[in-house]
C-alpha cells in the first residue's frame, strides 16, 4: 500500500513515478512562447497551456493519480468515487472514474459554470447541485462518502492529488533549465503546494508567486499573516479560484515554498483572457488566465527574467468570453 503524502513528506520519487502513470492518459502539455508579453517584460515568457488537457484544466493530474493510487490500494475493487467542486475538479474526477471504470457522483454548488458541468457529463457522471458555495457543497459530498464507502476526492486536502500536480513543473524544468520565476493560480492549494515543490528540488533559487483574486483571497491573506485564515465570500468572475477557507497545514506548506502572492481584480482577468485569446490564440478561462493578469501588472518587476506562466484552464461560458473580449 502507497502511503497518503503531504508537501512535506512529497519526494522526487513519488513525483516521477507519477509522471509515469500519466504519460498515457495525459498528454504532456505545450509549452508557447509568448513575444507580445516577453516585449512588454523586457524578459522572457512562456505559457504553459495546461487548458489543452483531456478535461480542458490541469486538474485531471492530480485526481487521475490519485485515483490511480486508490484503485491499487483496494486490489481494483474501488465501489466509487465521489467529490464536491466548481467544476474543473469535477470533470478531472469524472474523466479519472471513466478511465478506471468506476462510477462516480460529483457534487456542485447551485447554479454551476455550464461549460465545466457539460465537461462532467461528458463522462457519464451523476451530478447532484446543492449549496450556494463550494464550503457546503463539500459537506454534502462528504456525509454521501460516509454513507456509500465511496472515495472522496477532496481538493485541497487529498495528498495523493500532489504528485500529479507536481509533474508540470517536471516537464518545464526538464526543457528549461535558466527560469527565474514562476507565476501559478492558487485556488485550493494543490496546484502550488505540488508544483512549487517539484520546482524548488529542481531549481532551487526559483521564484514561486502566487496568484489569486482580489475577491477571493483567502490563502493570500493567510501567507501573509501566517496562519489559516478564512473570507466570508469568494464572489469572482474566476470560479476556479473561489476559495474561502484555508487549512492550516497547507498554509504552512505555503510558507516554505512560495516566495510573493499577487492580488488581481475580476477586470484584470478579464482583459488578460482578451489578451490570450487575441495575442497569443489561446483560450482561457479566468482563474486560467490570472497568471497573465498578475504577471502584466508587475511586468517591470521581472525585466530581464524568464518567467513560466501556467494557463490552468480553458472552460469558459460564452456569456463570460464575450464579456471577455468587450474588456479593453
Amino acid at each position: 500500500m502507497v502511503a497518503p503524502v503531504s508537501a512535506s513528506r512529497l519526494t522526487m520519487e513519488r513525483v516521477r513515478a507519477a509522471q509515469d502513470t500519466l504519460r498515457l492518459v495525459v498528454p504532456e502539455s505545450r509549452f508557447l512562447a509568448s513575444v507580445k508579453l516577453s516585449t512588454r517584460g523586457g524578459g522572457w515568457v512562456y505559457l504553459k497551456l495546461e487548458n489543452e488537457g483531456p478535461t480542458g484544466s490541469f486538474k485531471v493530474r492530480g485526481a487521475y493519480y490519485a485515483l490511480d493510487v486508490r484503485q491499487k490500494q483496494m486490489n481494483g475493487k474501488l465501489p466509487g468515487v465521489v467529490t464536491s467542486s466548481t467544476g474543473n475538479h469535477g470533470a478531472a474526477v469524472a474523466y479519472a472514474a471513466f478511465m478506471h471504470h468506476v462510477p462516480a457522483r460529483i457534487y456542485l454548488p447551485e447554479n454551476p459554470n455550464p461549460a465545466k458541468k457539460a465537461r462532467i457529463a461528458d463522462f457519464g457522471a451523476e451530478i447532484v447541485e446543492v449549496g450556494k458555495y463550494l464550503e457546503e457543497t463539500r459537506q454534502h459530498a462528504a456525509k454521501f462518502a460516509e454513507e456509500s464507502t465511496w472515495y472522496d476526492v477532496v481538493d485541497g486536502s487529498e495528498p495523493e492529488m500532489l504528485p500529479g500536480t507536481a509533474t508540470i513543473a517536471c516537464e518545464i524544468l526538464d526543457k528549461l533549465h535558466h527560469v527565474d520565476v514562476f507565476f501559478v493560480p492558487v485556488g485550493d492549494s494543490t496546484l502550488i503546494r505540488g508544483f512549487a515543490f517539484a520546482a524548488k528540488q529542481l531549481r532551487p533559487g526559483v521564484k514561486i508567486v502566487g496568484v489569486q483574486a482580489e475577491r477571493a483571497p483567502a490563502y493570500a491573506l493567510s501567507f501573509a499573516k501566517g496562519h489559516a485564515i478564512s473570507t466570508d465570500c469568494s464572489d469572482t468572475v474566476a470560479d476556479g479560484l473561489s476559495v474561502r477557507d484555508t487549512i492550516e497545514e497547507n498554509v504552512r506548506e505555503i510558507a516554505t515554498l512560495v516566495d510573493e502572492f499577487i492580488l488581481v481584480s475580476d477586470e484584470e482577468m478579464l482583459g488578460a483572457m482578451r489578451h490570450l485569446l487575441m495575442q497569443e490564440h489561446v483560450l482561457a478561462e479566468p482563474a486560467g488566465a490570472a497568471t497573465t493578469a498578475a504577471f502584466l501588472k508587475s511586468e517591470t518587476k521581472y525585466a530581464k527574467k524568464m518567467a513560466v506562466l501556467l494557463v490552468t484552464g480553458s472552460n469558459v461560458t460564452e456569456e463570460l468570453l464575450l464579456r471577455a473580449l468587450q474588456t479593453r
